[in-house]
């Protein structure tokens, strides 16, 4: 694994009147899985859980897991429950689990109540928080958002241990789930993109292929009366990404639209909100995710639960490429927008980076009416 800084948090704790400092963490290279779940095991504190989890990688998490359910025969989430809550609680067990099993519970989450059951894998402290969400608002249906954003995001190899995950946490196929909680094209667009079968090889630009793909495109669309979305599902599905790029390049020889703005004109619902997510996924993964974060922070109120998926899920893959496109775009920092949305009474400046990936974190809480927040970099 790549050395990684992982960074979050000067942010400003106010806890029984005491003002506690979340200081720069960075991922350890004198690490110590015994030495930090015995710190766990010693003082199971907000502070204290902080220090040591976020300043460590996935991997090293997982370790320290390991390490303490060895050291009591406890489950480590079950003990960080007493001292955490909110979404403070939401991040922390969520860096707990590998990317897969993040992934993996948050499709879970969104599916419909009646199927979001607490996996027989999990740790009865994440059961727990799982029933809690399936109760609340998630609970009354399919949450299409989060099954849009994950699937439409994620690589081969990504959705691949998805899907094995998946089936080890709930004893069940995903697809099985996607077919049972959607419906029509919709459901097989995302069906084929949970497969993760897209063609992957790079090598070879196929110029003719991208023409044709351009007129099919082009011609499954505007060019006649009704859509033909199977057509539209096969291209988008199958193709590579660099090849759907310059097929969405050359779909402008044949149409007076761009392919975002016929989505717009041919579809409605589900069905386009999933394509314009996937096509802008296909065109910049990372400005995609710069737009969700953006759009979490806009108007009334703060959707963290976006705000925190994409922090946790993208905090070692692409972050600091994610704040590029973000300050890129909308003239400030990613830290400034959180910082100004959340209106917290004090927030420190905290820089996130890695030697080889971005990677920022996003926590925000209440804790006796005061928000916590820990904060991506400010570049």
């Amino acid at each position: 694994m790549t050395g990684l800084i992982f960074v979050i948090l000067q942010a400003r704790l106010e806890m029984n009147g005491v003002v506690c400092k979340v200081w720069k963490l960075s991922h350890a290279t004198h690490f110590s899985q015994e030495s930090d779940s015995l710190g766990i095991l010693k003082g199971v504190d907000e502070l204290t859980i902080i220090n040591i989890l976020t300043n460590r990688s996935n991997e090293q998490r997982q370790d320290i897991a390991f390490a303490y359910q060895r050291r009591t025969k406890k489950e480590l989430p079950a003990a960080l429950k007493s001292a955490l809550s909110g979404h403070l609680e939401a991040v922390i067990l969520g860096l707990l689990k590998t990317p897969a099993q993040y992934d993996a519970s948050e499709l879970k989450g969104a599916m419909k109540p009646e199927r979001a059951v607490p996996p027989a894998l999990w740790p009865a402290a994440l059961a727990r928080q799982h029933g809690s969400r399936a109760g609340s608002g998630v609970g009354l249906g399919t949450v299409e958002d989060t099954l849009i954003e994950i699937i439409c995001s994620r690589t081969n190899q990504e959705l691949c241990e998805i899907n094995k995950v998946y089936k080890e946490m709930y004893k069940t196929e995903l697809e099985r789930d996607i077919v049972s909680d959607t419906s029509g094209d919709f459901r097989k667009l995302l069906v084929c993109l949970a497969r993760g079968k897209r063609f992957e090889d790079t090598s070879v630009i196929d110029y003719e292929l991208i023409d044709i793909d351009a007129r099919d495109l082009s011609d499954a669309g505007e060019k006649r009366k009704g859509i033909d979305v199977a057509k539209w599902i096969n291209i988008m599905t199958e193709r590579s990404i660099p090849h759907l790029q310059k097929v969405f390049e050359r779909y402008k020889s044949y149409s007076p639209c761009d392919m975002l703005e016929n989505i717009k004109k041919e579809l409605k619902g589900d069905l386009e909100v999933a394509f314009l997510n996937l096509v802008q996924c296909i065109q910049n993964k990372q400005l995609y995710f710069a737009d969700r974060l953006y759009d979490s922070m806009k108007g009334k109120g703060t959707r963290d639960k976006i705000l925190i998926r994409i922090m946790v899920s993208r905090s070692e893959v692409d972050m600091l490429k994610i704040k590029s496109e973000f300050k890129r775009k909308y003239g400030k920092s990613l830290y400034y927008f959180i910082q100004v949305n959340h209106k917290a009474p004090c927030y420190n400046q905290c820089m996130g980076f890695s030697e080889a990936l971005g990677i920022g974190l996003i926590a925000a809480t209440e804790v006796n009416g005061n928000f916590i927040t820990g904060l991506s970099g400010s570049s």
